[in-house]
Parts: structure tokens; C-alpha cells; sequence
């Protein structure tokens, strides 16, 4: 429950579409590909046990909360236990990471550890990112360019670069790369979209200063919106810009799903709409991974 499968795409997603990516370069790696998944989900976990554990000590979890159930808020997991798992977790991806940054080099280790000092940073630490409105740039950096760059990066970097290289190879990243990156930073992103919408209210009286609460419902849907359209935008490009065949635009197939979850998004406020919608926004996430990941192999 603390380590929230539903949230588990999110990770998942990115190495998908990166591996893509570095399929239809002739730079595809499995070892790499499959330490890079690994390393995700540990993070993603990590930072939702982080996120459990924090958002209960500050306070930000409350009896009034209409998401699903935190352990440490409610009881379930003592505090303890569940920051010693946190910080497990991240030992574990530090430990995996280090074959990742025997492959890729320096710019790896950067990446690593930025994402594990960052996934405690989100909600915990001196100033942390969620409580000041930075957790959708959060979310949209490391779930999004940095996990489909980095996981293009170091098949390509085995490939192309020798162990334990300091700087950037030439063609580990590409234009390709970053652009497959966006529509995956954008569906992850309105993922906390949802969760901050859905929270607003209880996010207000406990000092949580989510891009909700801030700007109010109105701006947050027109977020949740221009995700979306980011996302369908990107494979229109590599399709008419990019050299791409048509197989690219098959991500247009989950529109219909995204327009279901999205009517939902602008018109409700209460955990018994948006609970399902989060959900559903996670497995749009995956579904729309899965068809451009395909698309952009056969394209």
C-alpha cells in the first residue's frame, strides 16, 4: 500500500519509450535497459515511501484527506519503519546505479543522485518541493526528460563510449530523445494533477502550496489540459517534422480515454470522482507508452 503500484507506471513509462528510442537508433542495450527500469521503480517507491512518511510528520495528511490510505497517517506502519524503508530503497538504487554509472559515466552519477536527493526533497528537507509548488516541475524533469533521456543515454553510451566516461558521448543524446521525453513528462505530470486537484482543499489548511492551491482549480485544469495536449502534439511533429512514419501517430488511439479522464478532471473536486481518474490517468500513461513506444519502432 505505502509503496502505491498505481503509481509504478510513472516509472515504468519512461525506460519503455527511452528503449524505444534506442531500438529505432540501432543503440539498443538490454542489460542497461533492464538496469534502468529497476532503478525507476526503486525511485518512484522510494519517493512515495518519502512522501507517505513526510506529508504525516509535517502534518500535510489529515482525517479530512479523500485520497487513498497513507500507512504512517493512518497508522498502519509506525513513522520509523516506514523512513527506514525510504531510505533503503534509495540505497538500493544508489547500489544498482553504480553498474549504471560504470556504463554511463559522470553524467550518470549526476543524474542518480539529483534524483534520489530530489525524490526525498519532494516532501521533506529544509524546503520541500511539493509544499512550494515546484512538484510538477519535479515531476515532469525526473519522470519525464531526465528518464527518457537517461534511458536512451546509457544504451547508447555502452554501445558508443567506454566505461566510466566523464563527459557526454557524441550521439547518446539526440533531438529525438528529448522530444519522445515531453508527452511521457506531461501525462506523468498530470498524474500529481489529479492528486493536487483532488486535495486542494486539505492541502490549503495544512500549508501545502500546490499549483492548486496557489491558482485555484480553474489554472490547474487548464494544466492538466495542456499536458494532454503536449502529449498528442509530439507524435504530429515527428510525423510531419521529423522524418517519421505514420506508425508514430499511433498514440492517437488513447485520445477517446484521455477525453473520458479529462471531463472528469474539469468538473469534479471529490475523492469518490478523482480517485478513479488519478488511477485512470496512470493507466493512460501506460497505454500511451506502450502504442508511441511500438509506433516509434515501426516508424
Amino acid at each position: 500500500m505505502a509503496s502505491r503500484p498505481q503509481t509504478l507506471p510513472a516509472a515504468a513509462a519512461p525506460v519503455l519509450v527511452g528503449t524505444a528510442v534506442a531500438v529505432s537508433a540501432d543503440k539498443f542495450a538490454a542489460l542497461p535497459a533492464f538496469a534502468a527500469l529497476v532503478g525507476a521503480l526503486l525511485i518512484q517507491i522510494g519517493t512515495n515511501f518519502a512522501n507517505d512518511y513526510y506529508d504525516a510528520v509535517q502534518g500535510a495528511d489529515t482525517e479530512a484527506r479523500e485520497g487513498f490510505t497513507r500507512v504512517t497517517a493512518g497508522g498502519l506502519i509506525p513513522p520509523s519503519a516506514v523512513k527506514r524503508a525510504m531510505y533503503l530503497t534509495f540505497a538500493a538504487a544508489i547500489l544498482l546505479g553504480t553498474y549504471l554509472v560504470y556504463v554511463g559515466g559522470v553524467p550518470i552519477l549526476v543524474i542518480g543522485l539529483l534524483s534520489v536527493a530530489s525524490g526525498i526533497a519532494y516532501t521533506g528537507g529544509p524546503y520541500p518541493l511539493g509544499y512550494h509548488g515546484l512538484g510538477d516541475l519535479f515531476v515532469f524533469v525526473f519522470f519525464g526528460l531526465v528518464a527518457v533521456v537517461g534511458t536512451f543515454y546509457v544504451q547508447a553510451a555502452h554501445i558508443v563510449a567506454e566505461p566510466f566516461t566523464v563527459g557526454i558521448p557524441e550521439g547518446t543524446i539526440t533531438l529525438v530523445a528529448v522530444l519522445a521525453s515531453l508527452p511521457i513528462a506531461a501525462l506523468s505530470t498530470n498524474i500529481l494533477v489529479v492528486n493536487n486537484i483532488r486535495d486542494k482543499e486539505e492541502d490549503a489548511t495544512t500549508g501545502k502550496r500546490t499549483l492548486a492551491v496557489r491558482f485555484g482549480y480553474g489554472v490547474a485544469r487548464g494544466e492538466y489540459l495542456a499536458m494532454l495536449a503536449l502529449a498528442y502534439a509530439v507524435p504530429f511533429y515527428l510525423w510531419t517534422r521529423a522524418g517519421f512514419e505514420w506508425f508514430v501517430l499511433l498514440p492517437l488511439l488513447s485520445m477517446p480515454v484521455a477525453a473520458r479522464i479529462a471531463q472528469t478532471v474539469v468538473t469534479e473536486t471529490k475523492g469518490a470522482k478523482l480517485n478513479p481518474a488519478l488511477e485512470d490517468t496512470g493507466k493512460l500513461l501506460a497505454l500511451y507508452a506502450v502504442l508511441f513506444s511500438v509506433g516509434v519502432v515501426l516508424a
